[in-house]
């Protein structure tokens, strides 16, 4: 048994059980009352609690949890593969081991983009920090963790499309979550004009738009390759629509509103 244990405990989150999930469930109840709805695929943000919490929160809040998720993020490190599924048989956190789902990771990389690499996941939080959220939602869930590098668009709509292929051949509901912070370190006026232009892109639910945007316009988020990844994906498996559940900054933490990043939390089904 190989666990990979967690990196960012109390820093990104609280590092003890109960204080964890005090926070997790504040940030949860602090979501617009509704009955969750089935989703394809949800953008979530990855930053710490503090700043995008509510907005983690807000996103699992609204839709189904599945048993079975799959997690595209940004690599913000070098180690490891370009396209790494975890090969761990559980990630560790305070609350206990999530389980990597075996199946869904075996049938992900047996396409010839990805592969089982712990590397590229043994310091990277972008996934680590939507687990708690989801796992709160639902105790029996099965997590498989994807981290995508510098990709090209071509490259992307392959791994999204294979992404699609083995939902389908799972033959239950596996939920993709795709993980991005916006802008980064900008005045607040002008991050949410970029962040705009980048919801702008995933409501329409328009991958090449989006990849394109973000590279022509120079937006710092760090996420577009997943979030492009998982469009095609949802895009593949028939997603019709996309909603924004919340969009915040981290001036709304900070007070700072000279320097900050973007959250966007939004469901796509």
């Amino acid at each position: 048994m190989s666990i990979r244990e967690a990196a960012v405990a109390g820093y990104f989150y609280p590092g003890e059980k109960g204080s964890l999930l005090s926070e997790v469930d504040a940030c949860l109840a602090a979501a617009p009352a509704a009955e969750p709805r089935r989703a394809i695929a949800v953008v979530m943000p990855h930053a710490g609690y503090v700043y995008s919490g509510r907005t983690a929160g807000a996103v699992a809040a609204a839709v189904e949890i599945p048993e079975r998720v799959i997690g595209l993020g940004p690599k913000h490190t070098r180690h490891g593969a370009r396209a790494a599924v975890a090969a761990a048989t559980a990630w560790r956190f305070p609350f206990g081991d999530v389980p990597v789902d075996e199946e869904l990771a075996a049938a992900l990389a047996e396409h010839p983009l990805l592969e089982r690499d712990d590397a590229a996941h043994r310091d990277e939080h972008s996934l680590e920090v939507e687990v708690p959220f989801l796992w709160r939602r639902n105790p029996a869930l099965r997590i498989t963790p994807v981290a995508l590098g510098q990709l090209g668009l071509g490259v992307l709509q392959e791994i999204g499309e294979a992404v699609a292929a083995a939902i389908r051949a799972a033959g239950e509901p596996v939920l993709i979550v795709a993980s991005t912070d916006l802008s980064h370190q900008v005045p607040i006026e002008i991050a949410r004009r970029l962040d705009g232009l980048v919801v702008e892109r995933v409501l329409a639910l328009d991958p090449e738009g989006l990849f394109h945007t973000v590279a022509e316009r120079g937006i710092t988020m760090c996420g577009v390759v997943p979030v492009t990844a998982a469009l095609f994906a949802a895009r593949a498996l028939g997603a019709a629509s996309a909603r924004l559940v919340r969009y915040t900054t981290s001036a709304e933490a900070s007070g700072d509103e000279r320097r900050v990043v973007g959250y966007a939390g939004i469901v796509i089904a």
